[in-house]
C-alpha cells in the first residue's frame, strides 16, 4: 500500500540538539574543580587519592584484643620511667590506646578498670597502689556514665570501690564498702546469672566479715562459670580468710589454672603454704612455698617485669624458717629492685630483728618509719658497695597508715628503746613512734602488748636498770598488705 509523504522530509538519525547554556556551565564547573585538585596536590595541602596514611589505621577492638592478650600474658603494667612511653607495651597501656580511639566504649573503660585493680599487686608501696586504684575508680565511673544498666559494669566497680577500702582509714572504708554492696546488688539484679556479680559480691560481704554470705556467694560464682578466674581467686580469698588454707590453694590453683602467668596468684599460694607451715619450722611446705614464690618472680623475669614482691615473700620465709642470711639477702634483692621503697626496709628491718642485728635493724626502720637521705642511708650504701645499685637513694617515711606499718613503728621503737645507753638516750625518739601506735591502735592487744614492754625499756633504763634484749619473737610476722 502506497503513503504519500506530506510535510517535512523523514529523517533516519536522532536530530541534534540545539545550543544549552547550563550543559556549558557544569562542564566549566567541572574543570575548574579538577584545576583546583591538581593545585592542592602539587602544594602540598591535599593528599591524593588511595595514598597510604603516614601510620597504619587501626581499629579500636584490635587494640581490645591485644590488652587482653598482655593480660593473659602476665604483663599488667610495665612502668619503666626511664624510657619513652609507652616503653614496653602492656595491658594498661593499650587499653588506654584503644580508649584514646573509641573513647565512647564502656566496656573497655570497665576491663581497663578490672586491670588496674588488679595491678596494684605489682606495686610495692601503699602511695603507688592508692594512686592506682584511683586511675580505677575513674576508669569505672566512666563506664557506668557510658553504659548504666550494664551488670558487668557494675560487678567490676563493686570490685574496685572493695579494693579501694583496703588503703583508707575506717570512716572512708565502711563508705566504700557500703557503695561497693550497693553496686554488687544492682549488679546481681541485672543478671543474677553473672559469675563475675556473684564473685564481686561475695568478696564485699567477706570485707564487711559475713563469713557465711561471703563463702556461699562464692562457691555459686564458681559453680556458675567455673572458668572464671576471677570467681575462683575470690572463693580462693574467702576461704584462706576462713583458715582453710587447703582449700584454698586448690582455689588458687584452679585460678592460676585459667590465667597461668598472672604472678600474683602464685605469691597467694605460696603465702597459704607458709601458713600452713608456720607451726613447724621444718615443714617441707615451706619448700613448696619458696617454689610458688620463685616461679613468680621467674614469670616476671621473662616477661620483663620488675616487682620486688616475690622477693620479699621469699625473704619473709626464710625468716620463718630461721635462715636470716638468706632471708637479708632476698630482701635486698627486692630493695635493689625498688631502693625508695619504705616498706621494703620495713620488712628488711624484721628480718634483722629476728636475727638480732639491731644496729641493722635501726637502721633499715629508720628509713621505714621517718625517711632517710641518700647520705643517711647505709642500706643502699651497702647495696652500691655490692654493686647492687648504682648511688644511694633518699627515702621518705611510712605514714602510720594501716596495720603493717604500725607494726614497724612499735619495732622501730622497740630497737631504739634497747640500743639507747646512759651517754646515748634514744628512748625520747623511741617513745614518740610508740606513742604514736598507742593514739590510734589502742583497742589491737598484741600491739598495746608489744608497747608496753618497749616503754619499759625506757622506764628501767631512766631508773638505771641495764636494758635486755627483745625478744626475737616480739612480731613473728608483719600482716600481709591488703587485698
Amino acid at each position: 500500500m502506497e503513503r504519500d509523504l506530506v510535510g517535512k522530509k523523514p529523517h533516519f538519525r536522532p536530530a541534534r540538539s540545539g545550543f544549552n547554556v547550563y550543559r556549558i556551565m557544569l562542564w566549566l564547573a567541572l574543570i575548574l574543580l579538577g584545576l583546583f585538585l591538581i593545585r592542592g596536590v602539587q602544594t602540598g595541602q591535599m593528599e591524593p587519592l588511595f595514598s597510604p596514611t603516614p601510620t597504619p589505621t587501626r581499629i579500636p577492638v584490635s587494640y581490645i584484643l591485644e590488652a587482653q592478650a598482655y593480660f593473659q600474658a602476665g604483663k599488667l603494667d610495665d612502668p619503666d620511667p626511664a624510657a619513652p612511653a609507652p616503653p614496653n607495651p602492656d595491658a594498661i597501656d593499650t587499653y588506654q590506646t584503644a580508649l584514646e580511639v573509641d573513647p565512647d566504649n564502656a566496656q573497655a573503660w570497665a576491663e581497663m578498670a578490672r586491670i588496674q585493680t588488679y595491678s596494684i599487686q605489682m606495686l610495692s608501696s601503699d602511695a603507688q597502689r592508692r594512686t592506682r586504684l584511683q586511675e580505677a575508680l575513674d576508669s569505672i565511673n566512666k563506664a557506668v556514665e557510658l553504659d548504666p544498666e550494664d551488670s558487668t559494669i557494675h560487678a567490676i566497680r563493686a570490685f574496685v570501690l572493695d579494693w579501694n577500702a583496703s588503703y583508707v582509714d575506717e570512716v572512708q572504708a565502711a563508705d566504700l564498702l557500703k557503695q561497693a554492696e550497693g553496686e554488687a546488688v544492682r549488679a546481681y539484679q541485672l543478671d543474677p546469672r553473672n559469675a563475675l556479680a556473684l564473685a564481686f559480691y561475695a568478696e564485699v560481704l567477706l570485707d564487711q566479715q559475713k563469713w557465711v554470705q561471703a563463702e556461699q556467694y562464692a562457691a555459686e560464682a564458681t559453680a556458675l562459670d567455673p572458668t572464671s578466674m576471677d570467681a575462683q581467686r575470690v572463693y580462693a580469698t574467702v576461704l584462706e580468710s576462713l583458715g582453710q588454707y587447703n582449700s584454698a590453694i586448690k582455689a588458687y590453683l584452679q585460678a592460676a589454672q585459667i590465667n597461668p602467668n598472672l604472678t600474683f596468684l602464685y605469691v597467694y599460694i605460696g603465702r597459704n603454704y607458709a601458713r600452713l607451715a608456720s607451726s613447724n619450722p621444718d615443714s617441707p611446705l615451706y619448700e613448696t612455698a619458696l617454689e610458688y614464690y620463685a616461679k613468680a618472680a621467674d614469670i616476671n623475669s621473662q616477661l620483663g617485669v620488675i616487682n620486688p614482691i616475690p622477693y620479699i615473700e621469699i625473704a619473709k620465709t626464710y625468716s620463718q624458717m630461721g635462715e636470716f642470711f638468706i632471708a637479708a639477702r632476698n630482701a635486698e634483692r627486692a630493695l635493689s629492685f625498688d631502693p625508695t621503697n619504705a616498706n621494703t626496709y620495713g620488712q628488711l628491718g624484721i628480718i634483722y630483728v629476728k636475727s638480732r642485728n639491731y644496729e641493722g635493724a635501726a637502721e633499715a626502720l629508720t628509713c621505714a618509719v621517718r625517711g632517710c637521705s641518700a647520705d643517711e642511708n647505709q642500706i643502699a650504701m651497702n647495696l652500691v658497695e655490692e654493686s647492687l645499685l648504682e648511688s644511694s637513694v633518699s627515702v621518705e617515711g611510712l605514714p602510720l597508715t594501716n596495720l603493717t606499718v604500725a607494726y614497724y613503728y612499735v619495732e622501730y621503737g622497740t630497737v631504739l628503746a634497747f640500743l639507747s645507753r646512759p651517754n646515748q638516750n634514744n628512748c625520747p625518739e623511741a617513745l614518740d613512734a610508740l606513742d604514736e601506735v598507742s593514739a590510734r591502735y589502742s583497742d589491737d592487744p598484741v600491739l598495746m602488748e608489744i608497747i608496753a614492754d618497749s616503754t619499759g625499756i625506757c622506764t628501767r633504763l631512766a631508773s638505771g636498770v641495764p636494758t635486755s634484749p627483745p625478744p626475737q619473737e616480739t612480731m613473728s610476722e608483719t600482716p600481709a598488705a591488703s587485698p
